[in-house]
């Protein structure tokens, strides 16, 4: 056991220095009290139990995890990269290393409330004291849902309108640079490999390197993160007219700025990109909620809000907003729209750009995520859900789930009969279909009038382009025109079913008085600093 006690910053979701209050708590702890200090990323191997991520989405947060670890010696400290379980390894660290004082960022996602409510008891064990700071979002999501009187805002436009009324945030300070005497001694392990605490390889990860493409189009880190958003800021005009549906879903480029996967590890601080664009807009004229780029900060909030305050908010049994569909499970049908093999260019062409990169526009995910649900294939919206989460970089839980809610018909948005057609979306603002040929290159010969379509070619024409419909490429799996009038009825039959089943529980209601139990005090309450 270390005879000095010790500070250490838990890094989670905020990989980053900047506009990182908690990490400017451990340091300041740390000289303050005379103590080591230990910047610590738990890398727990028991996460691929509960959780599917793919080769790309581990190559960012390799990056990104380098990234940090650079940018923290700049600050005479570094990242100690620790391979375990919190719940099993926080006993033995806090023992070890003699732990006076532990910090870090909120979560509201179950999973990070339940590890750290078993963190809170192991450190009252060893009397360790607990700071912890809201950074992860603009809005404290409690405060919210305080100023709403105790509900949770279910529109986007409430929230906004209830979020107005409150103070936003500025970034936190950068961190002081730590003096020498807060330079850990080695502890046993360090003593017996120099490199236990250094950041994994993606071999020492267990990612195959083969499902990888040779470089990252989005690199991980806060490095790259700043930058992205220094260039966009720049771009003012840009920013201030930026509406999201005015953007390409199939642009060779991105149309948008890329800085969701950033935002979803923390690399960039949501509430310094919120200040960069509330800076931009300073006496000039610019687009409005809820298509601004403003907004689209502040849809990511709505999420977090109602996620944090949803049980079962992920799945559809038990999640009190979301309607109950009668889905099907066709395991075909899934995994030709996983792999980009559902006959359809322009959603294959989506898919395999997802799985290739990790990344596609928001309306190329409106596109895939109808065509799986209450478009076409009528398969339930969690294993789209499950999907995105393994190649998405972006895969942020709140996010995820809400889109998919909202983009079945489930949950949010309630106009079913608005579907997306996998034939006519993409032709707006890609008739040549160039998107298509760079992602289904089996297609790359087919002339723009018929590659959306490629089934309706005489076979003397396929075989004239080099790739025959049914060999080469796939049929359609379903034809859109007929599987999308059925799912009509089935989706107002679900509709008129739990209308039914509402009123039914509103009337119990009204006969049977409940009063409410009184909300319990959340044992984490204690470390929050009210702001």
């Amino acid at each position: 056991m270390s005879a000095k006690v010790t500070v250490i910053h838990w890094f989670r979701k905020g990989l980053r220095v900047h506009d990182n209050p908690a990490l400017v708590k451990a340091i300041d702890g740390a000289i303050k009290r005379k103590a080591y200090l230990r910047p610590i990323f738990m890398l727990d191997p028991g996460i691929v139990k509960w959780m599917t991520v793919g080769a790309n989405r581990w190559r960012f947060l390799q990056e990104t995890l380098a990234d940090l670890d650079k940018n923290l010696r700049k600050l005479n400290t570094r990242l100690y990269v620790v391979r375990g379980n919190p719940k099993d390894h926080f006993p033995k660290l806090f023992e070890k290393w003699n732990v006076q004082l532990i910090t870090f960022e909120h979560d509201i996602e179950p999973y990070s409330v339940k590890r750290d409510q078993i963190l809170l008891k192991d450190a009252e064990r060893f009397n360790v004291e607990v700071m912890i700071e809201y950074s992860l979002t603009v809005f404290n999501p409690e405060l919210v849902i305080k100023k709403n009187k105790g509900s949770v805002p279910m529109t986007f436009q409430k929230f906004l309108s209830v979020a107005s009324e409150l103070k936003v945030p500025q970034p936190a300070e950068n961190p002081n640079k730590v003096p020498k005497s807060c330079e850990p001694e080695l502890d046993d392990l360090e003593e017996k490999s120099i490199d236990c605490y250094n950041v994994p390889t993606l071999k020492q990860m267990g990612v195959s390197v083969e499902e990888l493409s040779k470089a990252s189009k989005f690199p991980g880190g806060e490095t790259e993160a700043l930058r992205r958003m220094t260039d966009t800021m720049k771009q003012v005009d840009y920013v201030c007219k930026f509406e999201k549906p005015n953007t390409a879903p199939n642009s060779l480029e991105p149309s948008t700025t890329v800085l969701s996967p950033y935002l979803k590890f923390g690399a960039l601080s949501v509430r310094l990109f919120y200040h960069e664009i509330k800076l931009a807009y300073k006496g000039r004229k610019h687009s409005q909620p809820p298509v601004s780029l403003e907004a689209q900060v502040i849809w990511r909030e709505f999420y977090y809000c109602v996620g944090s305050a949803t049980p079962n908010f992920d799945r559809m049994v038990g999640n009190r907003i979301c309607a109950q569909i009668p889905w099907v499970h066709n395991q075909t049908y899934l995994d030709a729209w996983k792999n980009g093999m559902t006959g359809y260019p322009f959603i294959d062409a989506i898919m395999r750009q997802l799985k290739q990169e990790g990344w596609i526009h928001h309306l190329a995910r409106h596109a895939v995520a109808c065509f799986l649900t209450r478009g076409d294939l009528w398969i339930n919206w969690e294993e789209g859900q499950k999907v995105f989460e393994e190649y998405l970089l972006d895969a942020d839980w709140a996010l995820n789930a809400g889109n998919w809610m909202w983009l079945s018909a489930s949950a949010f948005f309630h106009q079913y009969f608005r579907v997306y057609s996998p034939i006519a979306f993409g032709k707006k603002t890609d008739s040549q279909g160039l998107y298509i040929k760079k992602y289904v290159p089996e297609l790359k010969n087919y002339p723009s009038g018929v590659i959306y379509e490629p089934w309706k070619v005489s076979l003397e024409n396929q075989k004239k382009y080099g790739c025959i419909i049914g060999k080469d490429y796939p049929r359609q799996i379903v034809d859109h025109d007929i599987v999308m009038k059925e799912n009509l009825v089935k989706m107002k039959a679900a509709y008129a079913k739990k209308n039914l089943d509402t009123s039914k529980s509103e009337k119990r209601k009204a006969e049977s008085p409940i009063k409410s139990s009184p909300k319990k005090k959340n044992s984490l309450d204690k470390y929050f600093k009210k702001k």
